[in-house]
Order: C-alpha cells, then structure tokens, then sequence
C-alpha cells in the first residue's frame, strides 16, 4: 500500500522532535558525565554508535552533511571514553528520559502505548537496502518500555528518511555544505546565519555558496533563484517518495490514527523546548 505522500512528509514532521530529543540536554549531560569534551563529542557518540567502530570517513560519508575534518575531530576519540554499546545505552537510558519529562502525563497514557506500538511496526518495516544508518539502527533490541520505545521508532524513522534524503541530494549533486545552504535559504536565512554552518571560515562558507550560484541555483543577492528553489523541492519531493516503505505495513486507518496520536505529544515536546 502507499500512502499519499502529504501524510508521509506529516509522519516526518511529527517524528522529528521525538526523535530529535536525544539531542536535548538530559543525554548531553549524561554524555558529558562519562568524559566527553562537550555537546558534539556526544553528539558523534551517540548517533555514530549503530555503526560501530566505523572509522570518521565512514560516520562523514554516512552522516553527509558535515564539513571536511568535523566528524574527524570526534570519530575515534569519542571510543577512547566510551564503547558503542554504552554510548547506546547512555543515548537511550537519556532520550527516553527527557521524552518523558517533555510530555508530562501523555508519558503513562494508554494511548502512547498504541502510538509507540504503530510507530514500531512502521519503524521495522522498510527495507535496509541503502540505508546504512537505519540498517544499524535495525539491529538494535526494540526497548520494551513504551516511552523508550516510542523514542526508538522516532530514531528509525528519522534515519530511514535521512538516508533517503542523502540519496535524493546525491540524484541532484547537491553536497553536504551545500544542503545547509539550501535549507537555510528555504527558512529565509542567509547561509551564515544558519547555526550549523555560521561557524565554518568565511571563505569556505562563501566558496560553497558561489559554488551554488554558478550553478544557478543560488542569486547574487545570496538569495534562492527559481533554479535553487525548484530544486530544493524536488529534492524533499523525492525524499517523502523514498520513505513511503516504511508505512506500507500500516493500514489508511492505522496511519491515520498514528498521525492523530503523535500529534498532541510532538506539541508537547515542542512546546516545552529550551
């Protein structure tokens, strides 16, 4: 079955937050604690963990849309404090916690326990073909409380869509850099704006942007051109198309009642963001 995909980039919407939560402070600091320099040290820890003892051009190439150097400056030094298997259990163990403490009372609702049960069977069911990150995510145990593992198929979904999405980046040539750029134009910011990369030099972040512009894609202005923002769309029209699999497995009404279920916790989470 596919579903429409308004209702597949919804999911994405809705995930986001949930999933995004491992980035929030309650998992920093418990990184922090076992001696990790700061938020990125973390940061690689946490989300490179599926991949084991995956060297740095390995995380960079799967992770895509970090600069040269920057994933080199934490992969492998992060596994001289910490394994994998305990940088997934810190990253769970916080997650879940911090979900728990945006969402209030929605945590020990009967209906989370329909959500988190729908959004696993979604979760687990796409293909891995592709999909590196997803694919190590996969063979991760399903946590059996329901908070964590709502947190859990949040995490699934997340990474299917963003291995998907740097397969459409790639269909476009667009790089990881210049994906920032994009993305900071489609929310109305200049690149240098975007926090992650205002931090790069100057002349690297503007090198990438006349890169863009010679393209066409990007004005003199450093503004979209129609080029740049037919491309943007196309690119986020292929990504929805490539993570249709994943609610395959769900029923019209099942992904309808999903969405409606997520709802009111993604609010929660955001609604309550520092």
């Amino acid at each position: 079955m596919s579903h429409p995909l308004a209702k597949v980039h919804r999911m994405s919407e809705l995930v986001e937050p949930i999933g995004a939560i491992t980035f929030s402070e309650v998992p920093n600091e418990e990184f922090l604690a076992l001696g990790m320099r700061s938020y990125w040290d973390g940061y690689f820890a946490g989300r490179a963990a599926p991949l084991g003892l995956a060297p740095a051009e390995v995380v960079h190439a799967v992770f895509y849309n970090f600069a040269d150097g920057e994933v080199a400056r934490h992969i492998p030094w992060v596994w001289g404090k910490i394994t994998p298997q305990e940088a997934l259990a810190v990253r769970e163990r916080g997650s879940a916690a911090a979900l728990r403490l945006r969402i209030g009372e929605l945590a020990d609702s009967t209906s989370l326990v329909r959500v988190a049960d729908l959004a696993t069977r979604a979760a687990v069911s796409a293909p891995t073909e592709g999909r590196a990150l997803y694919a190590g995510l996969r063979a991760l145990e399903v946590p059996e409380e329901p908070v964590a593992r709502l947190w859990h198929a949040a995490t699934l979904l997340r990474e299917h869509r963003g291995d998907g999405h740097n397969v459409a980046l790639v269909a476009h040539g667009i790089g990881g850099t210049e994906a920032h750029v994009l993305m900071a134009l489609s929310l109305g910011m200049r690149a240098e704006e975007f926090g992650r990369i205002h931090h790069l030099p100057k002349a690297q972040l503007a090198a990438v942007v006349d890169g863009l512009r010679g393209r066409g894609l990007v004005d003199a202005a450093g503004g979209f051109t129609d080029a740049g923002r037919e491309i943007k769309e196309r690119i986020e029209a292929l990504t929805d198309e490539l993570a249709v699999q994943a609610y395959d497995v769900l029923s019209v009404d099942e992904l309808d009642e999903l969405i409606a279920g997520l709802e009111p916790i993604a609010v929660a989470v955001q609604a309550t963001a520092s």
